[in-house]
């Protein structure tokens, strides 16, 4: 199966790809109180990003040619972001090496605390490619705005944070995009 062709497959018709883009650009609007270009830019770029990186992953998951296991396709994803992350945190945020090892010899605590995001992140990345290896990479970015949603909507319960009436437009949106692409599914099975 050539790429192009599967990564049309996992967006049949007009609905899905008309709800990926509503999707993308809702993401630039979820309650943000002030307006700021750079930020708005970087968040188009990020839903960008991760977008193609699901496609990759699509595609590297279910090809005939280029079939991994998602345990492989992790082992080799991980150095990539640990070399890409550890000089990015390290330039944005300093002095974090010394701050961590301060932190661990402060509390013991917190070396166990590392390790039990460590594994949630491990289980959180296995869950997502084996989610895209039995569904499509679309769903897993359906998925996800939909993640994001039920998050804003636990946070405004549990924690009383506001939301501006552009946030509450935007979450609109991301619930009707995801209504709108389960009702798409359901009919291309049907068919």
């Amino acid at each position: 199966m050539e790429r192009t062709s599967l990564i049309q497959s996992s967006a049949k018709g007009s609905i899905p790809r008309l709800n990926l883009t509503v999707t993308v650009y809702d993401t630039s609007l979820q309650g943000e109180p002030s307006f700021n270009l750079f930020g708005f830019l970087m968040c188009i770029g990020a839903t960008a990003a991760r977008a193609l990186k699901t496609v990759v992953q699509g595609i590297l998951l279910s090809s005939e040619g280029e079939r991994l296991h998602s345990m492989n396709l992790l082992m080799y994803m991980a150095p990539v972001a640990v070399a890409v992350l550890v000089p990015a945190a390290y330039f944005m945020e300093g002095d974090v090496v010394g701050t961590t090892i301060s932190l661990a010899r402060d509390d013991k605590k917190f070396i166990f605390y590392l390790i039990f995001n460590s594994s949630l992140a491990y289980l959180v990345n296995l869950t997502n490619f084996l989610v895209t290896k039995h569904t499509s990479a679309l769903t897993l970015q359906v998925l996800g705005n939909a993640k994001g949603a039920v998050a804003v909507v636990i946070s405004i319960l549990i924690f009383r944070n506001p939301v501006s009436v552009t946030g509450i437009f935007g979450y609109s949106i991301t619930v009707a995009g995801v209504v709108l692409y389960n009702e798409a599914r359901k009919r291309s099975r049907n068919d």
